[in-house]
This record gives structure tokens, sequence and C-alpha cells, in this order.
């Protein structure tokens, strides 16, 4: 067996710690997007309440600053969101481009660190829950970016990293582990068919996840302006409606179920070869099988119980800390055929 190299894995650990660098500057960047995009609005708004009082009367029943909305007969508000095919239009959000750039950069080196670690090792950079979370982290803005190309998901920058930023800490804090060679049971092919695909599946979560999030905002921001409630959080403005962000949270929702589905079937595979069995209901196990019948049910009810709206958007908030539990709590306090997870 190859010798680890030390030197690899202390240019890995620079890597990473670039990377975390690189991450909180786009984080930073991403919500000074917001914040300014907020105070954009205000002002315009500020701006045309002003010439609505000396130009017209304003209307029983309107509101005082409904050139910025658009209005029902009955005098109730719509919602004011960006463009539901989420494509690039309006004007230039300058911070917005600076934190994507910064986030290309932050993945680049980031790859660099999750390469050199797995030539350091000799073997897959994920074989513990450092190399886990270090290389989900990677995925999810991998992923994050390659929809960037076709949706314009900028407004998701500060939630998306936010959540690589608790990941990459969660690994450098809470699971500090050494390079090392894999424990005998880990030595197999099936170590990258199986929990690449779950990297990849965990990945698209996290960012249905934020969506989730962010249409359960939307959502109550809608109802409020309806109801002819003072909105909150004005940055939602240049965010897609509930609807919108469900839908699209829908369809990647379906494509991460098919890629947990087949993580399932193959660790079920790798058990048998491992030790003799397709299932024994480990609590590793066990846990695989929660997340599964709790995004199968989301994908059910929503297409045929009619489940839309905050109650499909709950479901997949559920879905997601149920992931968060598998990967965490399971691994660190629960014994079992799978705690040797590098915890």
């Amino acid at each position: 067996m190859p010798s680890i190299d030390y030197t690899l894995a202390s240019y890995s650990e620079l890597f990473m710690l670039l990377a975390a660098f690189a991450y909180t500057v786009a984080f930073l960047a991403f919500s000074w997007d917001l914040a300014k995009s907020s105070k954009t609005i205000q002002a315009v708004e500020s701006r045309l309440e002003t010439k609505s009082r000396v130009r017209e009367t304003v209307p029983a029943g309107a509101p005082k600053n409904g050139s910025a909305r658009s209005w029902d007969p009955d005098g109730g508000r719509e919602a004011q969101t960006a463009d539901a095919g989420m494509g690039y239009t309006g004007p230039r959000r300058n911070a917005a481009r600076v934190g994507v750039a910064l986030t290309v950069l932050a993945a680049a080196v980031h790859a660099a660190g999750v390469i050199t670690r797995g030539m350091a090792a000799h073997r897959v950079p994920w074989g513990n829950m450092y190399e886990f979370c270090t290389t989900g982290a990677l995925v999810v803005t991998v992923v994050f970016l390659l929809v960037l190309t076709r949706r314009d998901l900028r407004f998701l920058g500060t939630f998306v990293l936010g959540l690589v930023l608790i990941m990459m800490m969660a690994a450098t804090i809470g699971f500090p582990t050494p390079v090392a060679h894999l424990v005998p049971a880990l030595q197999s092919y099936w170590l990258i068919i199986h929990v690449s695909v779950a990297v990849i599946a965990s990945a698209l979560f996290t960012l249905t996840f934020a969506m989730s999030v962010l249409q359960l905002l939307q959502a109550d921001r809608e109802t409020r302006i309806r109801s002819g409630r003072p909105e909150r959080l004005p940055f939602l403005r240049i965010v897609p409606s509930a609807q919108s962000l469900e839908n699209l949270a829908y369809r990647i929702n379906a494509v991460s179920f098919v890629l947990w589905t087949f993580t399932l079937m193959a660790g079920a595979i790798w058990a048998e070869q491992a030790w003799g069995r397709y299932w024994g209901w480990d609590t590793k196990e066990v846990w695989t099988f929660v997340i599964w019948v709790v995004y199968a049910g989301y994908l059910h009810a929503r297409a045929t119980r009619g489940w839309t709206g905050t109650r499909a958007a709950w479901l997949s908030v559920v879905g997601y800390l149920c992931v968060v539990f598998n990967f965490t709590i399971v691994n660190m306090f629960f014994s079992g055929l799978h705690s040797y997870a590098g915890v």
C-alpha cells in the first residue's frame, strides 16, 4: 500500500483555508447585493411616492406606493417579484457579479484542495466525515455554478454559500481527520459509486433546501401584500414568486430523488459484499431509508394530492433536515457498522 504523502496533505489544508476565505468574501458580496437591492428598491419607491402625491390623487383603498406594484380590480395588490423564468434581465448587479466571480475562484481552489487530499492518500477523497463535508461543499458550489449558466439564481448566493461555509467549518472544527488509509470495509470500488452519487444527491438537496426557505419567505411576503399589510425583506423583489421557486425546486428534487434511490440500492449491494446481507437495520441504513421516504412522500403529495405552496416547501425542508441528521448526528452518536466514518 502506498505511503501517505504528507506534503500534499499540507497543501490540501492550505487550499481549503484559501477556499474558505474566498467563499467568505463571495458570501459578503452576495449579501451586499441583497442589501443594496433593498436600499435601491426603497429609494425608488420613495421617489415614486413623492411624485404620485404631486401628480395625482391616490384612489381610496390603494397603497401610497402603488406605482411600484400591480393591482387587482378589488383593490388588493400583487407582490412584485423577479422574472418567473429566472432569466438574466434588469439592471446590472455588480455586487452579484463579483460574488459569482469569487465563487468560481473559490471553487477552483477548493477543487485543488480536494484533489491534493486524494492524491496524498492515493484514493478517492471521501472516506470520512471531514472528506465528505469538504467534497460535498465543493459539489454544492459546482452545482450552483452550473445552474447559474441557465438560470439567474444569484439571489440564492447568500444562502448557498452560507451552507457551504457551514460545511467547511463543520469539516475543520467538528470532524478534523488526518490523511490516512481507508479501513478494510471501505476499500472497495463501491465507495466511488455509492458515496459519489450520495454526495451529488445531497448537493442538489442543499440547493432545493435554500430555494424552499426562500419560497416560505416569499409566500409570507405575498400573503402580507395581498392582505394590505406592509411587506418585509425588500430584497425579495429580486427573487421570483413562491410558485416559481416551488416549481424549480420540485424538478430538482425529482432528479435528486432518483440519485438517492440509486444511493440506497448501491449501499445495499455493497453491504451484501462487505457483511453478507443486503439490509440489517443499521442506524445509518434506517435513516437513509427515512430520507428516501420523506422525499418520496414530498413528490407523491405534490403530484397527486395537490400539496403545493408552503406545505410542499416544509416537506422539502424536513427532508433536508433528515439528510443533515443522517450525516452528522447518526455518525457522531449512534454506534453501528457505519461507525468507521472518521469522527
